[in-house]
């Protein structure tokens, strides 16, 4: 975040999201003044909080885009929850702390991740152990158990093992095959040759105390009471060497790490970056009517309010504090206005941008100007079949127009439209690419206008103008 400049900031914003400078400029400061109170003194870091952010806008120009490349950016714990889906108690729906529990779930596998890639050539290194272990089993071993009793009051202590001598011919012979095995491993010589392993059932089920509870703080897992009492179930799988690589290292990277520090390191991320975006807020926003629907819509609010202001949550991983975390509201107020919602959650977000509908211009450069634009994508998505797909300029500023004119004509769903307008237009040639025989094809502003009938269209139009 030192070299994250706001400037810097958007300027990474504009190789995804074209126009919205006003939104642009409001979470880059946003984003800066976390890495500001960061170099507080401790007396002042906690009088500190996140000015909450609200994006008002149509469906399509940028809003989730916005939120969701500036938390990649600064790879900082993020969620999207879709406000529609909290209500009030006593109607159908979920509680508004689940929120938190996602955001800090998401935090957490974040970190455990980062922890497990430190010691992954650590882990890779154990993996082809085992692998060679499987390939020419070492010392054969006599396993005896102490008493019956330990079978199930101490599962994990391995029973008393008894080894069986070999012949000493044999038993170099079989090292120096293991030691030639476990070079031809390392070079990649034997990854698709089958073998067997035993990975972890996770197939444990959750139990929920009362029935129809979704919340995961109603409910508990078997493992998490009893993992010390009942031994981890194990499964046998034949794969390959490849994919029996990733699984096993996947398993003994969870073994390499401290849980317990991924966790602590979790919350802590979750309480200081934690991001979470609130889209479609202006559902749960009246307006300004208060009979129907509307009292729930009032609750959920209410219910939100605490969590914004700053609350204590309690999640299965110990209490989370919602204090700093940033909330950005976002929706297109067609019906309800900000002023709409109670005062007390208007205060909790000081920040309102207006974010612009696409014009023509807008659409040239998102097609032209993103990174992994729609062109881009289709382009390369049609060369998987050997076909080299061209698109003239000419073509490429039709499609934007015709993308604007439909968003006029019919429901504006911003950028979206395009993906509606590609589709359509290469809906052929998609389905023929697996069948041509020419290495390239070439999409002018005639082949456009024949999809799309344009001129036919304002023919129809004409009878209807006075």
């Amino acid at each position: 975040m030192k070299e994250l400049t706001p400037k810097k900031i958007v300027d990474e914003l504009n190789r995804y999201i074209i126009g919205q400078e006003k939104a642009k400029k409001a979470v880059a400061v946003a984003l800066r003044n976390r890495y500001r109170r960061s170099l507080l003194p401790a007396d002042l870091i906690d009088e500190f909080t996140p000015k909450n952010i609200i994006l008002v806008g149509p469906t399509g120009v940028g809003k989730t885009e916005i939120a969701r490349r500036m938390a990649k950016l600064i790879r900082a714990p993020f969620i999207k929850v879709e406000a529609t889906k909290f209500t009030e108690v006593g109607y159908v729906g979920r509680d508004v702390e689940s929120m938190v529990r996602d955001l800090v779930n998401t935090s957490i596998r974040n970190v455990q991740q980062e922890k497990m890639k430190e010691v992954y050539s650590d882990a890779e290194k154990n993996v082809n152990k085992i692998i060679v272990d499987i390939l020419v089993p070492s010392k054969k071993i006599k396993e005896t158990l102490k008493t019956p009793f330990d079978l199930f009051m101490k599962p994990n202590q391995p029973a008393t093992t008894t080894p069986i001598e070999l012949d000493s011919e044999k038993e170099q012979s079989k090292k120096e095959k293991r030691e030639a095995l476990l070079k031809e491993l390392e070079a990649g010589l034997l990854e698709d040759r089958i073998i067997e392993i035993e990975v972890d059932d996770d197939g444990s089920k959750t139990i929920g105390v009362m029935q129809g509870m979704n919340s995961d703080s109603m409910s508990f897992n078997m493992n998490d009471i009893f993992g010390d009492i009942l031994p981890q179930k194990k499964k046998k799988k034949n794969v390959s060497i490849a994919d029996a690589r990733r699984i096993l290292i996947n398993q003994e990277a969870q073994k390499l790490i401290d849980m317990d520090q991924v966790q602590e390191i979790g919350i802590r991320e979750a309480e200081q970056n934690g991001i979470i975006f609130i889209d479609e807020i202006d559902k749960i926003i009246g307006n300004g009517n208060n009979q129907g629907p509307d009292v729930s819509r009032e609750g959920v609010q209410r219910d939100i309010l605490p969590i914004v202001e700053g609350s204590t949550v309690n999640t299965k991983y110990g209490p989370v504090k919602t204090d700093y975390i940033l909330f950005i509201g976002a929706g297109a107020f067609h019906v309800s206005k900000i002023s709409d919602m109670i005062p007390e959650l208007q205060g909790r977000f000081p920040i309102s941008v207006q974010l612009e509908s696409l014009t023509e211009t807008d659409f040239i450069e998102i097609l032209t100007q993103t990174e992994n634009s729609v062109i881009k994508q289709y382009h390369e998505l049609i060369r998987t079949e050997d076909v080299n797909l061209i698109f003239e300029e000419d073509a490429i500023k039709h499609i934007a127009k015709i993308a604007f004119l439909q968003n006029e004509e019919e429901e504006n769903i911003g950028a979206r439209r395009l993906h509606t307008v590609m589709e359509k237009l290469l809906e052929e040639i998609s389905f023929y690419a697996s069948d041509y025989e020419q290495e390239e094809f070439i999409i002018n502003k005639d082949y456009v206008e024949r999809i799309f009938n344009i001129a036919d269209k304002r023919d129809n139009y004409q009878k209807y103008l006075l």
